[in-house]
């Protein structure tokens, strides 16, 4: 997506970056996200590694890349993933490769990671990644969704539930927070923060060459 428009027309050229989304299990994360891609085609969703099974209706390489725990060790072992986490006994990561190629080429990037995800991911590639976190509006209506959802055990709501509060604690390491009390209140405020933080100057790497254009003697 261009970062601008030049005086003859053309795109300015822009680096990409990564936008994160981390929130407690049940705050709407996967909702907001789903709800960006569909609404912005400018940004694509990182597609993690994980050793968890594939559920019902997940695709190989389009909602994850499905690895051994070997598998996975060797790319932990051989730098190729850019951050990783064990969550709920399954291992999830992020290719390196691709996503450095990806913005390097002016695209943007969203993630769905926790907050250890997004503490690696910020010491490797700080300027290029933008950190947002999800609130629910009271810890009531937290596990009222869970509940809701009607696939967890009381048991599991209970773990889910402790949990969240734990990652809620890691509120304070993030550039924005939202509490989604409201679906669309809380999409618009994630629109808002994506536009802005595409027009940040540091990201406009054609600016240079285009405002020295600009300063050129007038004939």
């Amino acid at each position: 997506m261009p970062g601008g428009v030049s005086a003859d027309g053309t795109a300015l050229q822009r680096r990409g970056l990564l936008f994160i989304l981390s929130s407690p299990s049940g705050a709407g994360k996967t909702t907001l996200a789903r709800r960006l891609l569909a609404h912005d085609g400018g940004i694509r969703m990182s597609v993690s590694v994980t050793t968890r099974p594939m559920r019902p209706g997940e695709v190989e390489g389009v909602d994850y890349h499905f690895v051994t725990q070997p598998r996975f060790d060797a790319m932990v072992e051989g730098g190729e993933l850019l951050e990783w986490a064990q969550v709920f006994g399954h291992c999830y990561g992020t290719p390196k490769a691709h996503v450095k190629t990806g913005i390097h080429d002016g695209h943007d990037f969203l993630f769905d990671i926790d907050w250890q995800g997004t503490q690696q991911l910020y010491q490797k590639l700080e300027r290029d990644v933008v950190r947002v976190f999800v609130l629910p509006p009271s810890i009531a209506e937290l596990r009222r969704r869970l509940t809701a959802r009607g696939t967890d055990s009381a048991e599991t709501i209970a773990a889910r539930m402790a949990r969240a509060q734990a990652e809620i604690s890691h509120w304070d390491g993030y550039d924005y927070v939202v509490v989604n009390d409201d679906l669309d209140a809380c999409f618009a405020r994630l629109v808002q923060i994506l536009a802005a933080e595409r027009l940040r100057r540091a990201r406009q790497v054609g600016l240079i060459s285009f405002v020295r254009g600009l300063m050129a003697p007038i004939a």
